[in-house]
């Protein structure tokens, strides 16, 4: 029951794959529900921007600082300055927090303002206000701003004090659950939750068609351009080696009788271990990438792009929700991934002292620990975190829906997809985590997200020094990774 299976490559390709129910066994099939999400624009704030900003503005004196910037009928209030969408009463006045900080500026330097056109009467808009300060300045005074209301910097910084200390104070004795997610955000993340249970069986007892890596005892297993490389080819092999062969995978497989089965790398460092695994971590990636296309077919919001910008997003993202899917099965008290009657252990040359650091407390690891493979050490720092099953598809949504990736076209639609779910991401961990113990964890995410980031370009640099070499992706991989022939 332990032999090695000869896997059949001949999925269907990525296009195809998006058009068509779930490949491997069909448990959903999806319906795309119409040409265009609706995207209107949403009022508050950017999760890249002011949601990370808990503290507000405070520079006028307490009073009329107004929360209402909509009149009665439901119109956004304008700036009496300039026009712009105003924020509030800002020094008695209904302004933008532009002509806000334009009128502060102005009485602090106490200078005197000339127009430079010589009328004093110039039209302040909101393409005009920068040309004339004279006159955004008489403006300002003309429609009631007052220079007595005005703090000064040590009254702005004690209101900012008070401020927070009354945020902190409320996230203290707040009970867990008091602040509430809104139904739109609790609809989004049921939805992936949903996906995630129907496309990921953390058991992985689908995963059976797959090939195991040979114990090498000799040369006759590598291709023969590799045993005795020259010219080019020699180069490209000395690359190899240099960026991967470092890095020790080791394999074991559980029988269903009870037998175990064990691969461990040559300790030569030859490298030759390498040509041994790839069948195996080949089959590995497929089954996971097929996983994940199907995890996309099942948000609606993905069902709705275009199949171009479909096809852009899972090339420029799969390789990163499948690092997070490993993650909730990575044991960090072992350094393996415990995937059903597979497990891998990824083994630090330099020793596992370093991997022993990454499991002490925050603040006590060190410094050698930057020099571990970067996605070991990527696992180990997102499982410190201890994530709630939902913060991880959040994570894997946020990933997914990047405006940034090439290729995609509705560039505006899913930028404001990708803020959506980022700001129900923002909003669970305020809800269903104790405050303020875990008010940096947003923040930490969104770092780990970029550090996938990185370890993406970087992998897939790798993926094709191999490939170019000794061609091993199966044809998923191929489209995915955009690897041509020849």
């Amino acid at each position: 029951s332990l032999s090695p299976v000869v896997s059949d490559h001949s999925e269907a390709c990525l296009s195809m794959s998006l058009s068509s129910p779930f490949i491997p066994c069909g448990f959903f099939t999806s319906s795309p529900r119409g040409p265009a999400a609706n995207l209107e624009e949403r009022p508050g704030e950017s999760w890249k921007h002011a949601a990370l900003v808990h503290c507000e503005e405070a520079d006028s004196a307490p009073g009329k600082t107004g929360d209402s910037t909509h009149e009665g009928d439901g119109r956004p209030q304008i700036c009496r300055v300039c026009g712009d969408k105003a924020t509030g009463y800002h020094f008695n006045v209904m302004t933008c927090e532009g002509c806000k900080g334009f009128f502060r500026r102005a009485m602090k330097r106490n200078t005197r303002l000339r127009c430079p056109f010589q009328k004093g009467t110039c039209e302040i808009t909101l393409k005009t206000r920068r040309q004339c300060q004279a006159c955004r300045l008489r403006k300002c005074l003309e429609s009631g701003m007052k220079k007595e209301m005005i703090m000064s910097d040590a009254a702005v910084e004690q209101r900012r004090a008070l401020i927070r200390r009354r945020k902190r104070e409320l996230m203290g004795t707040q009970p867990l659950g008091a602040k509430s997610l809104t139904e739109e955000q609790q609809t989004m993340i049921r939805e992936l939750m949903d996906a995630q249970m129907k496309t990921f069986d953390t058991t992985f007892s689908h995963f059976k068609d797959f090939r195991l890596p040979e114990v090498l005892s000799s040369g006759h297993e590598i291709p023969e351009s590799l045993q005795t490389p020259s010219g080019e080819d020699a180069a490209k092999w000395s690359q190899i080696r240099e960026h991967l062969c470092s890095v020790k995978l080791s394999l074991r497989l559980r029988g269903e009788d009870g037998s175990v089965w064990n691969y461990k790398p040559q300790a030569d460092n030859s490298g030759k271990e390498i040509f041994s695994l790839l069948p195996h971590m080949a089959d590995m990636s497929t089954y996971m990438f097929k996983g994940i296309i199907n995890f996309a077919k099942v948000i609606s919001h993905f069902r709705d792009l275009s199949i171009e910008d479909q096809i852009s997003l899972l090339k420029g993202a799969t390789f990163e929700l499948c690092q997070l899917r490993f993650n909730t099965v990575f044991n960090a008290e072992t350094g393996t991934w415990e995937c059903g009657r597979l497990s891998y252990c990824l083994e630090d040359p330099a020793g596992a002292r370093r991997a022993s650091a990454l499991r002490q407390p925050e603040g006590k690891m060190a410094a050698g620990q930057l020099l571990l493979e970067p996605v070991l050490k990527f696992h180990y720092m997102l499982k410190k975190l201890q994530l709630h099953k939902e913060e991880y598809v959040l994570m894997q949504a946020i990933s997914l829906f990047s405006p940034d990736r090439p290729g995609v076209v509705q560039r505006g639609v899913v930028d404001q997809l990708q803020e959506r779910f980022a700001l129900a991401l923002k909003a669970y961990i305020e809800c269903r985590r104790p405050q303020p113990a875990h008010r940096f964890l947003f923040l930490k995410i969104m770092a780990m997200l970029t550090e996938l980031r990185s370890i993406n370009a970087q992998h897939t640099q790798r993926l094709l020094r191999i490939q170019d070499i000794h061609p091993f992706a199966t044809p998923l991989m191929r489209e995915l990774f955009s690897i041509t022939d020849g």
